[in-house]
């Protein structure tokens, strides 16, 4: 019986995963044309103790291929333990504090923000990341030539030679896969705060987070989700190499777990049901692999059937990784067979554990 189940849910997921690399295939590169700049953007960066990271992200801003008078930069200071300042930056750079209102300290930020956005434009991005010179370029080339009120961005990690980041990587490229092809499904429901742009007018008419801000995390996915169901054909994805964020992996496995954690604990809140019945179907096929390994390891099942589960399971997602992978990085996947013999693990762990557990992130605890 538990091999007919199993086998059931390995075909369901075998779809599933086959219908987003299709839709991976349906997002068109784009190339930015060197249009001349028009769209005025205002980037919003919230932080919390980030002062070694924030002088390299402000590097990179400085080194944009854009001019320094379509945009200007608002950093959300959230209780920092140490004040961060500027000096001597090239383009517009503001300090502002978090006006902390709800359960969610990120979207306090932006909401914090959007009262001082002069702009058409905003792009929201994380502290510890790097922009490519041609980002806004990107951006704006885009937004000319299509009529979008929304555009999600790509992100990947600054991979050091460790298992971790590695294995982290992985679980980055799944996910921006998924994202990409939820687009070229027209089912878009998950998207990178890392990477993010909308107009100041969705934003207001979406009325920002209202209905979700007392879940800690999703400033990007519930926002975009409510613009999927009012205005499906004004949010894009910018499937562009230009325009891909470079952002810094977690320096240990207890903080990847809790920031896993909080990314899975909003799921159950998603207004979209693809995103979730995705999800469930993800974590039944994982958590399928997990049976399978125990139901092998106690002589439950035979070694062909679980073999040839192992090698359909990894397979698939083989394809669906390749493909962002080639598309983020175009290097060599490394660790692929170790971390997708422990992915499954992992990744039933962090969902399991996000229905009733508690997690720690930036000093902080959420959670039930």
């Amino acid at each position: 019986m538990i091999a007919i189940i199993l086998s059931v849910i390995l075909v369901i997921y075998f779809s599933s995963i086959g219908l987003l690399i299709y839709g991976f295939t349906k997002v068109k590169k784009y190339q930015n044309n060197n249009l001349k700049p028009q769209t005025s953007f205002t980037v919003i960066v919230p932080f919390r103790n980030e002062e070694e990271n924030l002088p390299n992200l402000l590097q990179s801003l400085s080194n944009l291929n854009y001019p320094k008078d379509l945009f200007e930069v608002i950093l959300v200071d959230d209780n920092s333990s140490e004040k961060f300042q500027t000096l001597n930056s090239k383009f517009q750079v503001s300090i502002i504090d978090n006006i902390r209102v709800s359960n969610s300290p990120k979207k306090d930020a932006i909401s914090t923000a959007m009262q001082h956005v002069k702009t058409n434009w905003v792009i929201t991005t994380d502290a510890d990341s790097l922009v490519p010179e041609n980002w806004l370029l990107t951006f704006d080339n885009y937004i000319q030539q299509n009529d979008v009120s929304m555009l999600a961005g790509a992100v990947t990690y600054e991979c050091k030679n460790s298992f971790l980041d590695h294995f982290q990587q992985l679980d980055l490229t799944s996910l921006q896969g998924a994202t990409i092809g939820s687009f070229g499904l027209h089912k878009a429901f998950m998207c990178n705060g890392a990477n993010f742009a909308y107009t100041k007018f969705l934003f207001e008419t979406l009325k920002g987070f209202d209905g979700n801000d007392t879940i800690a995390s999703g400033d990007d996915v519930f926002l975009l989700q409510k613009a999927a169901n009012l205005f499906p054909d004004k949010m894009h994805y910018l499937k562009a190499e230009d325009a891909i964020v470079v952002t810094k992996p977690t320096e240990n496995w207890k903080t990847l777990f809790y920031q896993r954690v909080r990314w899975a604990a909003k799921t159950s809140s998603y207004q979209s049901s693809f995103g979730k019945i995705l999800g469930l179907i993800v974590f039944f096929g994982n958590l399928s692999f997990v049976i399978g390994f125990f139901a092998f390891v106690f002589g439950i099942w035979p070694y062909p059937f679980f073999v040839l589960f192992v090698f359909f399971k990894f397979i698939i997602d083989f394809v669906l990784l390749y493909k962002a992978n080639q598309f983020l990085t175009k290097s060599r996947i490394k660790n692929l067979i170790l971390s997708s013999l422990l992915y499954p693990f992992f990744s039933s762990a962090v969902a399991l554990y996000s229905l009733f557990g508690t997690y720690e992130w930036k000093g902080r605890r959420f959670g039930k």
